[in-house]
């Protein structure tokens, strides 16, 4: 079982400069939200409890004030500074002490995922025991991204990073779940051309181990990356044309907490008055209702 998970929220968003040059990508607005409570919230769907968020050096205030230590939310949050990006890896060594013995999922900050079965496959992938597992999602430009080659037993076969031959349209999501080995796997690996740990190395060791699996987002699933202007705005739209349509809040983190039995009322009344007068609230105070 997996009750561990990390959030990748450093990096220097220079795609997005000049909004990044002042504050954190994660906290800038997917429509009504930060963009971290989105990654906060898929693993609060998977059942993981335990989260460490790792920001930039002199950026931990600014996640404090939104997220100080998730008690509102009854899981356990807990911070880890990173002075400069060395790759995803990376994540498991600044995180060892947080990890222990226990086996982790991480999930990049800045990536959405939507589905309507997303919740069971999020917590059927928080089961595991052993190896380690990726979550894959169909895109139609496989050469952009790094893609999987899978078995009929979805066992990874293969791992390309932006591949010029085809090889297969499944792309890697930035949502991975492993053992505790990923500790001492990362620790072993060297710094690529860009002089970054690279996650694709990562992943070889479990594959070359026979111990690397998928898992798949369905056909009506959403896996969008927020890390350019473009691909940010049109992650925003999205939100809101759902919610809109709904009238239900993708990542409304109190009502996860709620309706996992994590949190009461009163908690939701607290965060109403946290957030004071907003949209935010209104829904807070539709679920307090109930």
């Amino acid at each position: 079982m997996i009750n561990k998970g990390i959030i990748l929220a450093g990096g220097m968003g220079t795609r997005m400069s000049p909004l990044t040059k002042a504050v954190n990508k994660q906290l800038l607005p997917i429509y009504d939200k930060p963009l971290i409570y989105y990654p906060l919230s898929i693993l609060m769907l998977a059942k993981i409890k335990n989260i460490l968020i790792i920001v930039n050096k002199g950026q931990l205030n600014q996640f404090k004030k939104l997220i100080p230590n998730g008690k509102n939310l009854g899981i356990n949050i807990s911070y880890a500074e990173q002075s400069k990006p060395r790759g995803l890896p990376d994540a498991f060594i600044v995180g060892e002490k947080f990890i222990e013995k226990s086996n982790v999922a991480l999930i990049l900050g800045d990536n959405f995922f939507y589905g309507q079965n997303l919740t069971t496959k999020l917590q059927s992938c928080s089961k595991l025991s052993k190896g380690a597992k990726v979550l894959l999602h169909t895109v139609s430009k496989p050469e952009l991204y790094g893609v999987a080659k899978v078995n009929s037993r979805n066992k990874i076969l293969k791992i390309k990073e932006k591949p010029k031959k085809f090889i297969s349209n499944y792309a890697i999501t930035g949502l991975y779940f492993f053992d505790n080995k990923v500790i001492k796997f990362s620790k072993q690996l060297k710094p690529s051309a860009r002089k970054e740990i690279e996650i694709v190395d990562l992943l070889n060791k479990y594959k070359k181990n026979n111990n690397l699996y998928a898992d798949f987002i369905g056909r009506g699933g959403a896996w969008l990356d927020t890390g350019s202007i473009d691909d940010f705005y049109k992650t925003a739209s999205f939100v809101a044309a759902i919610e809109n349509r709904q009238g239900l809040k993708i990542a409304c983190l109190e009502e996860i907490a709620y309706l996992n039995k994590w949190i009461t009322k009163k908690h939701i009344h607290n965060a109403i008055k946290f957030y004071g007068n907003c949209d935010y609230s209104k829904y807070l105070k539709k679920i307090a209702s109930k």
